[in-house]
């Protein structure tokens, strides 16, 4: 993160010998990215982190692919065809982590979707890369070694890679989740060469949220399931994880409310650029809210057709009547996949509903790959055949 953050108890230096009242030393974990050329915090735990009382291979073939519920293996789009996703026909699951559904996926990230009923998921660790996680339905706590960070519908939320976590919720939790190769981060065009944001950026320092607090629980042999490219492994941390009695640095969770983000508009309509929200390795994650329309008087007001030749498009609607695929199918909770070498654009009849529109009333979530994304029988499964004749009508 661009800015520094500070939790709990810590000692004035750091490297340095730190006890509780009753002399017992404090076990510091140095948690950074790059080999400690990037950002990183400090920790200190009650215990030391690196006690464990058992190692255990997960082998479920599907939890090992980091999908629950539904065949996880990616396989090429051909013929290659323009798809639309519908995430309600995906079967709830028990576990916010264990029980997501594999859709997207090419060797830089990895797209799934999660719905439960409410209740804890296990503790989790992915030691591939950092996840970015959009609430689309209620509210959650995630849980970790860095304390607890509330979220709620149209949050997102960055969990640094390697950090252990946990999701709860009380009441039906939806999550669209796009796990990375690397780190995600804002992007680099909003920031100074000190990390700060610019005055041109949508958003600030101002508008995310961290965890706040310490938080502290007791319990022997827990059970940690960690994620790595070979698949899924159990660690049985002879004390309990959560045992973090403070840390600073600038590497930590931390959530955005896509509202929060403010558009950039103009005379003539803006490309897909200026919402750019995200950077990761090989993609981009792009915001679209409520804004308003182009004003100048000939203005075409939806988007022009457009060729992606160097991109795969991923279009979540999260919310809105989205106007521009009016007649399309799409609703709330679709998925849209525009891979690289299909033109498309907006509806027919968009352009004649646009003309006495003021401003747009959508919020969406975009992801565009800079290689091809593959797809899963999930993906398939759940795929409306007859999208690619939308554009006929």
């Amino acid at each position: 993160m661009p800015y520094y953050h500070r939790v709990g108890d810590v000692p004035r230096k750091r490297h340095t010998v730190f006890r509780d009242g009753d002399g017992h030393r404090f076990h510091e974990e140095l948690m950074g990215q790059e080999g400690f050329s990037s950002r990183s915090s400090l920790l200190y735990h009650r215990h030391s982190p690196s006690a464990l009382s058992a190692i255990e291979a997960v082998e479920s073939v599907d939890a090992a692919d980091g999908s629950g519920g539904s065949a996880a293996v990616a396989t090429p789009d051909h013929p290659l065809t323009p798809r639309h996703l519908r995430t309600g026909e995906l079967a709830a699951g028990a576990d916010p982590v264990l029980d997501r559904h594999l859709l997207l996926a090419n060797d830089d990230v990895r797209l799934s979707w999660s719905s439960t009923s409410g209740g804890t998921s296990t503790l989790y660790r992915n030691a591939t890369g950092d996840e970015l996680v959009y609430v689309q339905q209620g509210d959650a706590v995630l849980e970790s070694v860095f304390g607890r960070l509330e979220v709620a519908a149209g949050d997102y939320v960055v969990v640094p890679a390697s950090t252990t976590h946990r999701w709860t919720s009380g009441e039906r939790l939806e999550l669209l989740v796009i796990e990375s190769s690397g780190h995600v981060a804002p992007p680099h065009k909003y920031l100074s060469s000190a990390g700060q944001f610019l005055e041109h950026a949508p958003f600030c320092e101002r508008d995310l949220r961290a965890p706040d607090a310490p938080l502290l629980e007791d319990g022997d042999d827990v059970p940690v399931v960690v994620r790595t490219r070979s698949g899924l492994s159990r660690h049985v941390h002879r004390q309990h994880p959560f045992d973090v009695v403070g840390w600073d640095g600038q590497l930590f969770p931390w959530a955005l409310a896509i509202s929060d983000f403010e558009p950039i508009v103009g005379s003539l309509h803006q490309p897909p650029p200026v919402h750019q929200t995200f950077e990761g390795p090989g993609f981009v994650v792009c915001s679209f809210v409520p804004r308003l329309y182009d004003f100048h008087p000939d203005a075409v007001k939806v988007p022009y057709h457009h060729a992606n030749t160097d991109s795969d498009e991923v279009l979540f609607y999260s919310d809105g009547n989205f106007m521009s695929r009016a007649g399309s199918g799409i609703g709330i909770g679709s998925i849209s996949y525009h891979p690289a070498g299909f033109v498309h654009g907006p509806q027919p009849g968009s352009f004649e509903a646009s003309v006495d529109q003021d401003r747009t009333g959508e919020t969406a979530v975009m992801l565009d790959t800079f290689r091809p994304l593959r797809l899963t029988d999930a993906a398939r499964h759940v795929a409306d055949e007859t999208y690619w004749t939308s554009w006929n009508r």
